[in-house]
């Protein structure tokens, strides 16, 4: 991946933030990398399950434009699940589930990294991410759970 650019603009216009103030975008444009990840690039992954006890990665990744898939497995099946920025799965953290997993662009995608520390002055701020927060801990609780929207992968 190669770093980038947002304006405030453009971020203005990503359904994760057309909720809030130009004052926020700003606070949380200078909080966060953007990163450019051409087709099949790897933006995160988890190669193993956490070993018991052990916190998972607090990195929130945001889709900016673009679209992203996550692939794991289940029962013995490589499973993938796609989504783009406008989607329920615009954002992503390794904090959802407890399975192996990459997330990898499903094609020339823009994407932005906010640290946990960040991410939790965010919500201090109460900045109005609530409601894509909410529909994408369901949207991952049920993937994970059962993967019954998911295509396999190569079988």
């Amino acid at each position: 991946m190669q770093a980038s650019v947002t304006s405030l603009h453009l971020l203005k216009h990503t359904p994760f933030f057309t909720s809030l103030t130009a004052d926020q975008l700003r606070w949380a444009s200078a909080h966060s990398q953007k990163w450019k990840a051409q087709a099949d690039a790897l933006i995160t992954q988890r190669e193993s399950a956490p070993v018991h006890g052990t916190q998972p990665e607090h990195t929130l990744w945001i889709l900016l434009d673009g679209n992203w898939r996550i692939e794991w497995t289940h029962a013995h099946a490589l499973l993938v699940s796609e989504s783009n920025h406008a989607g329920t799965g615009k954002w992503f953290s390794a904090t959802v589930t407890d399975k192996p997993f990459r997330l990898v662009a499903a094609e020339h995608s823009y994407v932005m990294r906010i640290e946990h520390v960040d991410f939790e002055n965010i919500l201090k701020q109460g900045f109005a991410c609530d409601s894509h927060l909410d529909a994408g801990r369901r949207y991952y609780a049920t993937i994970f759970a059962t993967g019954p929207h998911c295509k396999s992968a190569g079988l």
